[in-house]
């Protein structure tokens, strides 16, 4: 017991000295920046048992002690039919961390897999409906999901490429399907080669892939359009060291006047610079 505590304080202790310009820094300005955290806040820590989501409830923890705000976190962890081994990852982890999480089970995989289609895209919205459901029946108006830098530049070269619009994720945003409930990803400005360093240097191994159907299947990963997102930006980075970097703030530096079309914020109507040429 006493070996697993002091585990624990010496990987809370590596986020805040040896990783803290790589990865609190980015975190505490992510929160701060985009205004993600409210005195009163109730959050639920969504966990789904890869590196990001458990660094992000160690984050998250680390602030709640810190922070003159005052604020209450639920950690939450979603079951939606793991495999054995990885449910038990899960629980070790949890453990290892010091996270005190609540499991709920659901049946999510199957009925994905079962429905036709594309099934991650189902699994994704019927994921987050569900984290949306559980957060509130505990009294949270915020869920907290751990998406990082390299998620929001892998989403907008996506959305380029392959969907010809030019969109990502946002720091937060309202749900529209459950009242006065948000959405914050805490960890925007940090890098995920950070957080992997983080993991490695405490010899931390965490789910690479929740879904029983293709955790095994690296050459699933390998060809899937994320994959071949980051495999662009790693080549980009061999000419340009501050490519991912520029991409990333070009976001929050759009030349509107410069920009031949767009979609209004509100109900997603076309425009065009012809209007008021």
């Amino acid at each position: 017991m006493a070996r697993e505590l002091l585990k624990h304080q010496e990987i809370e202790r590596s986020i805040i000295k040896k990783y803290r310009k790589t990865i609190w820094n980015g975190f505490v300005g992510s929160v701060q920046e985009y205004e993600l955290i409210k005195a009163n806040d109730k959050i639920a820590v969504c966990i789904s048992g890869g590196k990001d989501s458990m660094i992000l409830a160690k984050c998250l923890e680390l602030l709640q002690r810190h922070s003159e705000v005052p604020f209450e976190l639920k950690y939450i962890v979603m079951d939606p039919g793991y495999a054995e081994p990885n449910r038990e990852l899960i629980e070790s982890n949890l453990k290892l961390l010091g996270i005190d999480a609540e499991i709920f089970e659901s049946d999510i995989f199957d009925v994905a897999f079962n429905a036709g289609g594309s099934p991650c895209y189902l699994c994704a919205r019927m994921r987050r409906g569900a984290l949306y459901a559980k957060a509130q029946s505990l009294g949270c108006n915020k869920i907290a999901l751990g998406h990082h830098f390299d998620d929001v530049i892998e989403t907008l070269l996506m959305s380029m490429l392959y969907s010809s619009e030019i969109k990502t994720m946002l720091p937060k945003l309202h749900s529209t399907n459950f009242e006065g409930m948000e959405l914050i990803r805490p960890l925007y400005k940090v890098k995920e080669r950070d957080i992997i360093a983080w993991a490695n240097y405490n010899n931390l191994r965490f789910l690479r892939c929740a879904c029983k159907f293709t955790a095994d299947s690296a050459e699933d990963e390998m060809l899937s359009k994320r994959q071949e997102m980051k495999n662009l930006i790693k080549t980009l980075r061999k000419t340009n060291p501050d490519a991912d970097d520029n991409i990333f703030r070009s976001l929050h530096n759009v030349n509107l006047a410069t920009i031949p079309g767009w979609r209004d914020r509100d109900h997603g109507e076309k425009h065009s610079f012809i209007e008021n040429f």
